[in-house]
């Protein structure tokens, strides 16, 4: 059960281009799995959707970082050639959060989608899409991105 408005899916088994969807409260946006396809580090998992069930383990550790003093966090989403998708998590005090959707200049090549901690510490350029935050708890959060993260890791079995 969603407790959060978020979710991302696969749209289709074809192929490795607009084939995922991120959902955050109304907002749409549809990418490319292709940088997990070519994800060859230990950590990367065997296939699409075990990459992406990392991919979603990581954004749980990262949100898990902003308990109990709040902060930022940042959860890539998209990885383009020139740019990267990214939802930006601020927590005032480790309880509630806001969510937003966003991009920077930072290019899907340049790291690996199954190491996401260096990068997502250092995003200094994100600039918000307009009318995408969603405000909730971190708990509720949390269990939202586990649950999507099993999803992916049932669908790779």
């Amino acid at each position: 059960m969603n407790r959060v408005a978020l979710r991302l899916k696969r749209t289709t088994d074809q192929g490795i281009h607009d084939d995922l969807q991120l959902r955050l409260g109304v907002w749409r946006h549809v990418c490319d799995s292709f940088y997990f396809a070519i994800d060859e580090t230990p950590t990367a998992g065997a296939d699409v959707a075990r990459q992406l069930a990392r991919l979603l383990e990581q954004w749980g550790e990262q949100v898990q970082q902003l308990r109990p003093a709040g902060g930022t966090a940042f959860l890539p989403f998209d990885f383009s050639d020139e740019c990267t998708g990214w939802l930006r998590v601020t927590s005032p005090d480790g309880n509630r959060a806001r969510m937003e959707a966003g991009w920077s200049s930072i290019e899907g090549w340049s790291f690996y989608p199954s190491d996401i901690a260096d990068t997502a510490r250092n995003v200094a350029d994100f600039e918000p899409v307009t009318n995408t935050a969603v405000d909730c708890r971190l708990e509720d959060l949390l269990a939202t991105v586990a649950d999507n993260r099993i999803e992916f890791a049932v669908s790779s079995s």
